[in-house]
């Protein structure tokens, strides 16, 4: 059975909360304990009706003010497929949470409150789905109860939301009205919207096809940790563990370690449940290889003719997560894959109005949740693939080496 990771985004208040709650809710997968508080807290705050927003918002915080500050990871699973959902916030001021929430995601629900129909923040979210280059998105148009389930208004939002994605690369779309409150066209069609023919949130869910949408061609294997048991069993043994980050792996296959540049042959790959004869995006696995190299963490394997560049300069694309302003000169330690190095902000070229997408070049520094182009010096080479052409590979973080603490998540969009 296949996971699908899949993100909530859109404006204060829009229901994101309400929405997973619901779904969590009528595909049975809370607990009758779980339940029974949230009954008990909807009681306490003097709410009329059971609020299953309370089911994700976990903290005193998110509770008292009735939003969302961090991210919320729930689980379910029907018999169809397993889902890990990421519940992003709203606020403005929580940009990198949203960030952060959807840059593992396969699809995101922008959602938009029918009442008010696209505002900033939804463009927002749109933008930053599709810089992360999120392959699905839905338009949830919500609380459609409110507007008598019109279909002019969906209509006109749906309209106003297409014509603003003709800016963006948004490869595959489905706009969907729902009512999170009352669960209509949640899980199953409602009768409340005869005009709409589109399937249910969950059953876009189950059958949206994302395997395609992993890179299977370019075998892209960084190695996370050496396995050297020292036992009279396996005296020999030499095994590489990490996650496959593209292509497919198979005993046989000529291989080349970077950035060394040494080949070799892939012996066997083994999991936790034995040896495979075959490993692909996301799988765990240890791979041993015919030949005694001097391989460690931080090293990548991948096909001797299909390489990722091995660079110390990369253009990249930030989202700045601190109120300490990055400005050009400050040294960061990055890390990319299982690899860490430091770097040195040679230059910002320019900072992104996210809402108009004007690119503003005289731009300085980049504040809290600002975002924007940077171009950075490594002081070791990185085994780079543009963002576009691998997630895995094409992502990174910057780190305070002083505090230790993560200012930036970055996007590759170029290697020179």
């Amino acid at each position: 059975m296949d996971i699908l990771r899949f993100a909530t985004a859109g404006s204060v208040d829009d229901g994101k909360s309400t929405l997973i709650g619901r779904l969590l809710y009528d595909s049975k997968s809370i607990f009758s304990d779980q339940l029974e508080a949230v009954e008990a807290a909807s009681q306490a705050k003097g709410d009329e009706y059971v609020n299953l927003a309370l089911l994700t918002d976990g903290l005193r915080a998110e509770r008292e003010q009735g939003i969302t500050i961090d991210v919320a990871y729930r689980y379910f699973a029907t018999p169809k497929r397993k889902f890990i959902i990421a519940d992003t916030p709203g606020h403005i001021q929580y940009t990198r949470n949203m960030v952060t929430g959807a840059s593992t995601a396969d699809l995101a629900i922008v959602l938009v409150d029918a009442r008010k129909g696209l505002v900033e923040q939804s463009r927002r979210h749109a933008f930053i789905a599709t810089l992360l280059r999120v392959p699905h998105v839905v338009l949830a148009v919500n609380k459609m109860d409110l507007v008598d389930y019109s279909q002019e208004v969906f209509e006109s939002i749906k309209d106003e939301f297409v014509q603003f994605a003709t800016k963006l690369e948004l490869p595959d779309l489905t706009v969907i009205p729902i009512a999170a409150l009352h669960g209509d066209n949640i899980v199953s069609r409602s009768e409340n919207t005869p005009w709409y023919d589109g399937p249910s949130l969950l059953h876009h869910l189950e059958n949206v096809h994302v395997s395609s949408d992993r890179n299977l061609i370019d075998v892209r294997f960084p190695v996370q940790y050496v396995i050297r048991p020292q036992s009279s069993e396996y005296p020999d043994y030499r095994g590489y563990a990490g996650t496959v980050a593209g292509g497919v792996l198979k005993p046989g296959d000529d291989v080349l370690v970077l950035p060394s540049g040494l080949p070799s042959r892939i012996e066997a790959i083994e999991t936790a449940d034995g040896p495979v004869a075959e490993a692909f995006p996301p799988m765990s696995v240890t791979v041993r290889l015919t030949d005694e190299i001097d391989i460690s963490r931080g090293d990548l394997i991948c096909r001797p003719h299909n390489a990722p560049k091995v660079t110390q300069d990369l253009d990249a694309t930030i989202c700045w997560m601190t109120d300490q302003p990055l400005t050009t000169g400050r040294k960061l330690a990055i890390k990319h894959t299982t690899r860490t190095a430091r770097v040195l902000v040679k230059e910002l070229q320019y900072r992104l109005d996210i809402n108009t997408l004007h690119r503003d070049e005289a731009a300085t520094s980049l504040g809290l949740n600002d975002i924007g182009r940077v171009r950075l010096r490594s002081t070791q080479p990185l085994l780079a693939d543009e963002y576009r052409r691998n997630r895995a590979t094409g992502a990174f973080i910057l780190v305070d080496e002083a505090t230790n603490a993560t200012v930036a998540a970055g996007i590759i969009t170029g290697t020179a």
